[in-house]
């Protein structure tokens, strides 16, 4: 069976994920996968369903998108396995706000073989802050941790990698 990914942005107000996973679920699309955020004043989510056609889900999406909302919807193969393909990390970054973090960042948990499951930044004022949620070569970890450091060195921001607990989901 295969999957539709669906994004929807715009202008944040109330009501928007009510709208949407109720539009969605009237033509019989399941919400499998989601995530969903406030960028600035701006809604953003993006959603993997089944149950329902292409044409279905946007037919239903095009009731809740006045006011400025996009949405896109479109096929997607299910993920071939969807075992970690690695070992699970946080990373955390907090420091100054200065141009290339993200880059820097994901620059190095890349060239460990990282893969980059989740992350959020946000700047409040002059602190920029940097989730990160990824998955590292089985042994990797602490090669990862200095070659972080030596990039934290460099950003003048704090850097923490630190083992993720699997036993919560």
């Amino acid at each position: 069976m295969y999957e539709l990914a669906i994004t929807v942005i715009g202008p944040d107000r109330t009501g928007i994920v009510a709208d949407v996973s109720e539009a969605l679920a009237e033509v019989g699309a399941n919400l499998t996968d989601s995530t969903m955020t406030r960028l600035r004043g701006h809604f953003a989510m993006t959603l993997i369903c089944t149950g329902t056609t292409e044409a279905e889900a946007a037919r239903a999406l095009e009731r809740v998108t006045g006011g400025g909302l996009l949405t896109s919807v479109r096929r997607v193969e299910p993920e071939a396995d969807s075992a970690a393909a690695g070992e699970p990390y946080q990373v955390s970054v907090h420091g100054a706000d200065r141009l290339g973090i993200v880059a820097a960042v994901t620059r190095v948990v890349a060239a460990a073989g990282g893969n980059i499951t989740d992350l959020t930044t946000r700047l409040t004022g002059p602190l920029y802050l940097l989730l990160a949620e990824v998955d590292v070569p089985a042994g990797a970890g602490d090669e990862l941790a200095e070659r972080l450091a030596v990039a934290a060195a460099e950003l003048d921001v704090d850097v923490t990698l630190r083992r993720s607990d699997t036993e919560i989901l």
